[in-house]
């Protein structure tokens, strides 16, 4: 049963990952966290301290007068909190026992355990943050590069949030128009309020369109971009893999066939995080494991985001190298043109009548040369126009591109409406959906299981 929330209550949970550390920070929030660790806490007069100070004390049993722990006890007083609560952070060493006896006492003098979110979620129902400032809480923990930490503290900051307040100020300000032209009729014609109606239509759609062309990149940052190196054998795949990790995870020899199942690991290039696959070589063999290999290569290369495609430059074009060029066609791609050490024994002119240019990067993996510009390239692919351009609001949360799909597919049956004649009043039930479903995205306008189903997600103690 999930537990009811009162103004009254006071809540707790560990903040710091479980384990040994320097540190461990346990949380109180609520009306009663002063007097809670009061009980507990032996040191300054806490009622006399200033707000936002941290004291130094111990915490002890009071039923035994025993020490617990030595501690740092922060105070922070409402409102100028992150929950708008009265808020205490007791800094212990960090270990399992000593935090969960100090949990376990601040539970006996009236605290209660926090359900995973609950500090943000207070947050929010106090005013303190919206929905998207929430998730982008969740988006700045689970952050895998620099850029995308850099997007989650912009959404933090508020930057998503004037965006959609601001396009749906602009959507009440039309419908209010619209009422008063309905209402009034004499003052105004129908065909004054439908040109309103669609002008504005037409620019909230523009606005949401550029808004969404950001998700992909925005998915990338958060999930990881899925890029298959994929080649023949012996071309040197599980080699780049291993350049990139920096360090050997797969094994290389110069027999054909040594990897033979799909290897997956994350790494950040240029800001870029990519999932990063690597296949067995992709040839006819009659080896019955190998064989699985190679079919799994064949999967995940439908499956990518990016390919990799490693040719061997000190050979001629095979039939196999021909084969994935071909399957790839379709896919974006880098052309790695691997072991420039090695005298060139393929024939660039043919290779250029087969892919473009500036899909083709030659490397040499054992020397570590043209790996820069393979790092760029993908840079380049991903983020060009995006990376420098440092006020494009991006969107990277799956509940807010299908709410932005939904908002623009509302506006779409507007001017549609519209085109077909439509009355203005019918017209307007789908512009009020548009302002509702932008109103979801804030959470303005978001039901009460959403926001219980979003805050579940997070981590406890935050």
């Amino acid at each position: 049963m999930p537990t009811t929330v009162t103004e009254f209550d006071t809540i707790t949970a560990i903040s710091t990952p479980p384990g040994e550390g320097a540190i461990s920070i346990v949380r109180l929030s609520g009306d009663e966290s002063l007097a809670i660790i009061k009980r507990v806490y032996r040191g300054k007069d806490l009622d006399q301290v200033a707000s936002h100070t941290i004291n130094y004390g111990h915490i002890i049993d009071p039923k035994t007068d025993a020490v617990v722990d030595e501690v740092m006890v922060s105070v922070m007083r409402a409102p100028k909190t992150f929950t708008r609560e009265d808020v205490i952070e007791i800094n212990c060493h960090g270990g399992i026992v000593a935090t969960n006896r100090i949990l376990q006492l601040l539970m006996s003098y009236g605290a209660r355990m926090a359900e995973p979110g609950e500090f943000t979620k207070r947050a929010f129902l106090n005013g303190r943050i919206d929905l998207t400032q929430a998730e982008s809480v969740m988006d700045l923990i689970r952050a895998k590069t620099d850029r995308a930490m850099q997007v989650a503290v912009d959404q933090l900051d508020g930057s998503l949030t004037h965006l959609i307040k601001n396009l749906r100020q602009e959507i009440l300000e039309v419908l209010a128009q619209v009422e008063v032209n309905i209402d009034y009729p004499e003052y105004d014609t129908d065909e004054m309020t439908t040109r309103i109606l669609l002008e504005k239509a037409e620019l909230v759609k523009a606005r949401i369109g550029e808004l969404l062309q950001t998700a992909q990149q925005g998915k990338v940052l958060r999930e990881g971009l899925a890029t298959a190196i994929v080649g023949r054998p012996n071309v040197g795949k599980s080699s780049l893999l291993n350049h990139l990790l920096h360090e050997d995870k797969a094994i290389v020899t110069d027999v054909a066939g040594t990897t033979r199942d799909v290897l997956e690991e994350y790494v950040n290039v240029r800001g870029v995080p990519l999932k990063l696959i690597d296949t067995a070589g992709i040839h006819d063999t009659e080896d019955k494991v190998e064989k699985i290999g190679v079919e799994r290569s064949r999967a995940a290369i439908t499956k990518a985001d990016l390919i990799l495609l490693v040719l061997n430059q000190s050979e001629p074009l095979t039939v196999e190298d021909r084969e994935l060029i071909t399957a790839t066609t379709d896919k974006k791609r880098i052309i790695i043109l691997n072991k420039t050490d090695l005298p060139n024994l393929l024939d660039l002119n043919e290779l250029q009548t087969l892919v473009n240019a500036d899909e083709v990067i030659q490397t040499s993996i054992l020397t570590s040369e043209g790996v820069t510009d393979l790092e760029a390239q993908i840079a380049k692919l991903f983020f060009g126009g995006i990376e420098n351009s440092q006020s494009t609001v991006m969107i990277t949360n799956a509940r807010q591109i299908g709410l932005l799909n939904q908002a623009q597919q509302s506006l779409d049956e507007v001017i549609s409406g519209i085109a077909a004649g439509m009355p203005v009043d019918l017209v307007q039930i789908d512009m009020t959906n548009c302002w509702d479903k932008l109103g979801e995205i804030t959470g303005d306008s978001a039901p009460d299981e959403l926001i219980t189903e979003l805050f579940s997600q997070f981590c406890l103690g935050k």
